[in-house]
């Protein structure tokens, strides 16, 4: 008896602390939970909320423009090891498109991978929630709001979701806009997406969509445009005060300008590809000034110019950075651009700074 006494103990004593040490494990999850909960923002009006940074994949699978006009499985590796450790360091925000990719010269559909990568994640990581971004493509030959719900379901089809959380307009159309945000609407009473934005939408046509979705009961989330330091053209043409005004995110894209503001780049070494038509060896050498200038700051911070830049906009407010990450490398230094802040004053030499450069190419649809 005394034997099955001790024994008994010695298993109730092993249970207890089995049982201590899950309910300490879920404490620490669930604690980690609430701290990454708390380090997201949401997302204009809507009931998203979204990391203060998240990731583009305009380059996985493309061949147009990124990657050389070559995809292959040294690249595919590498986005899929990008999207993992954007993941593991919190950020889990990722924006694609229909047109990303799009199947010719050997490219791969962007929403198909990120599907799979969301996928293969799952299967490893079942409690990872992924926050997923699409667009719908204004084209010519695409009318009413129906377009917008096929185009849609054909995205769900490539990423395997049943829903999105984000959908947007790629770019104003030529006609028919009424028609698309109609589509928006629709899709959110429908159930496939969570919320909806815009996008390269002026301060004009942001009001308009917002009042338009506004009769509905429907918050505009969003209106994503290129935005970065060297590119302030949001801040100039009343984009980002509307979208302050009416309570709508900006998004940007081209965050740290395609890589010229990485200090990665020199007069000596431009970028390759269509990039090298934009970043010339001109341009490159009247950037300088201010690539030393951040760098300094960054120094000062234990800091890279890349997460400096990105900080930057995050300091503006309102603005979340969506940077393109390739590689892991690329999504780890990513990270580093949250958990601080620069100074006011830092803030304000480097626009000024920036102010003396001539401002980057456009997208074209900025100023339907």
């Amino acid at each position: 008896m005394t034997v099955s006494s001790a024994c008994f103990s010695v298993f109730s004593y092993k249970k207890v602390n089995r049982i201590k040490g899950a309910a300490s494990e879920d404490f620490a999850a669930a604690t980690a939970l609430r701290t990454e909960e708390e380090k997201k923002v949401k997302l204009g009006g809507s009931e998203l909320r979204v990391t203060r940074l998240g990731i583009g994949a305009w380059s996985w699978g493309d061949t147009a423009y990124w990657n050389n006009s070559g995809w292959d499985d040294r690249k595919l590796k590498a986005a899929k090891a990008a999207f993992d450790a954007s993941v593991d360091r919190g950020i889990t925000f990722f924006d694609t498109a229909e047109v990303y990719g799009t199947t010719f010269m050997g490219a791969i559909n962007s929403e198909t991978l990120l599907g799979r990568f969301i996928k293969e994640r799952e299967r490893k990581n079942r409690g990872v929630e992924v926050a997923v971004a699409t667009k719908f493509a204004a084209l010519p030959w695409r009318f009413g709001r129906q377009s917008v719900l096929n185009a849609l379901k054909d995205s769900l089809s490539r990423l395997g979701l049943s829903s999105v959380d984000l959908y947007q307009l790629h770019w104003p159309g030529v006609w028919g806009n009424e028609g698309y945000l109609d589509g928006l609407g629709d899709a959110v009473e429908q159930g496939l997406v969570k919320s909806v934005g815009v996008s390269n939408y002026s301060a004009k046509r942001l009001r308009d969509a917002y009042e338009r979705l506004k009769k509905r009961g429907i918050p505009l989330a969003s209106n994503q445009v290129q935005y970065s330091l060297i590119y302030r053209a949001p801040e100039q043409n009343g984009v980002k005060a509307a979208c302050d005004e009416l309570g709508i995110t900006l998004i940007a894209y081209s965050p740290i300008a395609q890589g010229a503001l990485t200090g990665k780049y020199t007069p000596e070494n431009p970028p390759t590809g269509p990039r090298a038509r934009i970043y010339t060896s001109e341009v490159l050498t009247k950037l300088q000034p201010l690539l030393n200038r951040i760098n300094e700051i960054g120094e000062s911070y234990s800091k890279t110019p890349t997460q400096v830049v990105l900080n930057w906009l995050i300091a503006q407010e309102n603005v979340v950075p969506i940077p393109g990450a390739r590689t892991a490398e690329q999504a780890e230094e990513f990270s580093g651009a949250l958990g601080w802040r620069l100074s006011n004053n830092e803030v304000d030499e480097l626009r000024t700074l920036a102010s003396k450069i001539s401002p980057v190419m456009s997208f074209p649809v900025e100023n339907l």
